[in-house]
């Protein structure tokens, strides 16, 4: 398997570097956020600004990844298996669903559900229980991983199934981490409502 990754390739190195760096970069800030308004204070104390912020420097840093990750992809041999029409075009239903998981979780979440509006404040009314929240509990991270995988089949590049396994293994520390603290800022705003009435 060795012979069909190049690990010379200092592309490979940057993109992997690229995906561990996002969710540690989101986490960190999120918590910095939460735990002393950091963002907050650069944008005059208008949380709603700071999260608008965070969301584009987020979105940017995906679209550097990508980029990042398709450039890697391009100095790595194939594997005569992952190039049979079989398995190339496995990829596209799999990159088809992939990105309807994480496109419609960003609809049904908005602007500030998606990008950590509950670190500044900006919580939501309810749990999104809908499409499709109904058939993954973290469709965004499921959805990027397939669409991680969707590519690396589709070029036939073992390298990119090695890279996919990380995004899977960032995406499943980040969950241990986010879940949780989530879940605490929400049963905080809980118990100040039971204490309202």
């Amino acid at each position: 398997m060795s012979s069909y990754i190049d690990f010379s390739q200092p592309s490979l190195w940057i993109s992997i570097a690229s995906i561990v760096f996002n969710p540690t970069f989101w986490n960190i800030a999120a918590q910095r956020e939460y735990h002393h308004k950091t963002i907050t204070k650069l944008f005059n104390n208008n949380p709603r600004h700071g999260c608008y912020a965070l969301a584009i420097t987020i979105f940017s840093l995906g679209i550097l990844r990508d980029y990042l990750y398709s450039t890697a992809l391009s100095t790595q041999p194939p594997h005569p298996t992952l190039l049979t029409p079989l398995i190339k075009y496995s990829a596209l239903p799999l990159f088809l669903t992939g990105n309807t998981l994480v496109l419609s979780s960003m609809y049904a979440l908005g602007v500030t559900g998606t990008y950590l509006g509950d670190y500044f404040g900006i919580l939501m009314d309810a749990p999104v229980t809908s499409f499709p929240f109904n058939v993954s509990d973290a469709p965004m991270y499921h959805g990027s991983t397939m669409s991680f995988l969707a590519t690396a089949l589709w070029y036939g590049k073992p390298a990119g199934v090695l890279v996919t396994g990380v995004v899977a293994a960032c995406y499943a520390v980040a969950r241990r981490w986010e879940d949780p603290f989530t879940g605490r800022i929400y049963a905080r705003r809980e118990e100040g409502r039971g204490k309202k009435m």
